[in-house]
C-alpha cells in the first residue's frame, strides 16, 4: 500500500478550503484614487487597513509618533502625477513618488520619495526625498478603513484628504494656470 506524505495531504486540505478563484483576500485591500486637476491627474495607489477597534496613532498606537509610517500597508503608498504640480507647497515634476509620513502629537511630516516601488517598512531615506515639509492634521468623523480622497476640487487646486480613525491630513495640491 502507498502512503502519501503528511505535508501533501495538509497543503490540499488548505488549497480546498479556500474560497472560489483559490486565494483568501488581503486584511488591506488595494485602493486607488485619481482626481483631474486643470490637465494634470493625480492618482494615489494605496493598501487600506481597517481599523478593527485598535488605537490607531500616538505612544499607543499602532502608528507610532515620531516613526516613519508610509499611510497603507503592505508597499509603500504611490501618489502619481501626470504633470508637474506643487504639492503642500513644493514644486514636484511629472511621476510616481513614494509617500512617508512622520506622525506625531502636533504638525506631522509629510515626504514624497522619488522611491516609489518599495515595501512599507523600507524609507529609501532623505537624499531621494522630493517633498518634505510640515501639514497640521484635522480632526473629523471616525473613517474605519485608510482612505484618500478629494473633498475640495478647484479649477487649478484640490485637497487631498488622508483620512483614518478621527485624522485627517490636508495635502494641498495645485497645478500651473
Amino acid at each position: 500500500m502507498r502512503t502519501i506524505p503528511l505535508f501533501l495531504v495538509c497543503a490540499a486540505l488548505i488549497h480546498g478550503s479556500a474560497p472560489a478563484g483559490g486565494q483568501t483576500p488581503p486584511a488591506s485591500q488595494h485602493g486607488t484614487v485619481s482626481q483631474t486637476i486643470h490637465t494634470t491627474v493625480v492618482t494615489v495607489h494605496y493598501d487600506r487597513p481597517v481599523a478593527r477597534g485598535r488605537q490607531l496613532f500616538g505612544d499607543d498606537g499602532i502608528v507610532l509618533n515620531d516613526a516613519l509610517w508610509t499611510p497603507g500597508a503592505n508597499r509603500a503608498t504611490i501618489l502619481v502625477l501626470s504633470g508637474p504640480a506643487r504639492v503642500a507647497g513644493h514644486d514636484v515634476p511629472a511621476g510616481k513618488y513614494g509617500v512617508w509620513t512622520i506622525p506625531s502629537a502636533g504638525d506631522w511630516t509629510f515626504i514624497l520619495s522619488r522611491t516609489w516601488d518599495t515595501h512599507h517598512s523600507i524609507y529609501p531615506g532623505p537624499p531621494d526625498d522630493v517633498v518634505r515639509t510640515t501639514i497640521r492634521p484635522e480632526r473629523g468623523p471616525h473613517m474605519e478603513t485608510l482612505a484618500f480622497y478629494f473633498p475640495l476640487v478647484g479649477g487649478y487646486d484640490a485637497t487631498l484628504h488622508l483620512h483614518w480613525g478621527d485624522l485627517i491630513l490636508p495635502i494641498p495640491i495645485a497645478v500651473e494656470h
